[in-house]
């Protein structure tokens, strides 16, 4: 039982991969017959057609019913005395069995098209790969053969035909015309001649700017005109990367002159400016141009090594400068700066030298002025004195304060040198 379940569900499968094989092939086939179909059905109908002469119409020339563009024209190629045309007529265009061709000039500075006519209204149509004889084609009239007919009309009338023996003369003697009526009609001739000569010319001229074509099937003077614009659109181009870098340019400027602008950290007081109008500064001066004296200043006190074991932050400190004799700044204690620089050893290829041991330094500790002595002006590097009253030894304390006021006065005492010079 169970090989025979195993070999029908090998054969179903077999049988699917099969049916799935042929609906896959039968799917492509129908593919493709679809693309053959529509290419076939969307190529459009090839005509050929013959005419004495195509003058003006070139491969690419429209194919055209009432005017509205219906094809293009394929070849032009030259046979005995008629001209093989190969045009295509676009899909879905039904053109009359029996029509005819017609070459179209729009203008004289134009190319030229051709009209397939009458349009199409019921019946038969033109079939692909059709023939349109010679007899249903047509050509306009060239001026120059306009030309031809009437120097010939003029050459008739004049001289040497058929008023040769004065015939035309003696018509007028013998009262069938009047004479200055034959005279005017043989000027107006002349005039018409000349005219049409100059008319010739100037088409002649035309045809020569209009045969003149260029590799890609353009006029000479499109393609003149095409290069041209190309030439204007990359000067725009130019002229608009130019803008660009311009307006770089000022943007730059625009930074550059932005920081012109110092802005001080702080409130505070600029001394020692050394800039003036047109001066320039670097983005990297060597130099300092100014000073900076800040409004919010801090006071530090130089303490020995030994009389900071027992300091603390907050205790109470008195200030005393020599720019205010007699005067007592009260202050407590903020920090300690338990740094200086004999801490410091500079790197280098040099063992350290320990021949000369310098004094021990000092550490220096930062005071805050009392809210009540905060509006006393501190000259920056003002020298001075300062003691820290610690909990300790407080006994001690009353004679340091007698100490630092007795020095504080002794700073009224001014005491001049003078020197005087002899011979």
């Amino acid at each position: 039982m169970t090989k025979l379940r195993i070999g029908a569900l090998l054969r179903t499968r077999r049988e699917r991969l099969a049916l799935g094989t042929g609906a896959i092939i039968v799917a492509a086939a129908l593919v493709a017959g679809g693309v053959i179909l529509y290419r076939t059905s969307h190529q459009g109908k090839q005509v050929t057609a013959y005419f004495t002469d195509t003058i003006g119409v070139y491969p690419g020339s429209t194919v055209r019913v009432l005017g509205v563009p219906v094809g293009t024209v394929d070849a032009v190629q030259p046979q005995g005395t008629q001209v093989k045309v190969t045009l295509t007529v676009n899909s879905g265009v039904a053109v009359p069995a029996d029509a005819k061709a017609v070459v179209v000039a729009a203008s004289v500075v134009s190319d030229r098209y051709i009209q397939l006519t009458p349009a199409y209204t019921g019946g038969p149509q033109l079939t692909d790969n059709a023939t349109i004889p010679a007899s249903r084609t047509a050509v306009p009239v060239e001026v120059d053969q306009i030309y031809a007919s009437l120097n010939r009309f003029a050459q008739a009338l004049g001289p040497n035909a058929l008023n040769k023996n004065g015939a035309l003369s003696e018509l007028v003697k013998t009262g069938a015309g009047n004479r200055f009526d034959l005279e005017q009609a043989e000027t107006n001739v002349k005039e018409l001649t000349a005219q049409l000569a100059g008319a010739r010319a100037a088409e002649q001229q035309v045809r020569e700017k209009l045969s003149g074509r260029v590799k890609s099937g353009d006029l000479a003077t499109v393609a003149q005109v095409k290069a041209q614009i190309a030439t204007a659109q990359a000067q725009l181009k130019i002229s608009q990367a130019q803008v660009e870098t311009t307006r770089a340019q000022l943007d730059n400027a625009r930074w550059e002159l932005s920081q012109t602008i110092i802005y001080a950290p702080g409130n505070g007081t600029m001394v020692n400016v050394m800039l003036r109008p047109g001066y320039f500064v670097a983005g990297m001066p060597f130099n300092e141009v100014m000073t900076f004296v800040d409004e919010e200043y801090q006071i530090f006190a130089l303490f020995g090594q030994n009389e900071l074991h027992e300091v603390t932050n907050g205790n109470e400190a008195e200030i005393t400068l020599d720019t205010y004799p007699g005067r007592i700044i009260k202050a407590h204690v903020d920090s300690i700066l338990w740094a200086q620089n004999q801490g410091q050893l500079d790197a280098s290829g040099d063992l350290p030298k320990t021949t000369f041991v310098a004094p021990p330094g000092r550490f220096p500790v930062k005071l805050v002025v009392a809210d009540k002595d905060k509006s006393v002006f501190l000259a920056a590097g003002a020298r001075g004195s300062a003691a820290i009253y610690t909990e300790h030894l407080t006994l001690v304390h009353i004679i340091r304060k007698v100490l630092l006021r007795t020095a504080s006065y002794l700073d009224y005492i001014i005491i001049k040198h003078s020197i005087s010079l002899g011979h």
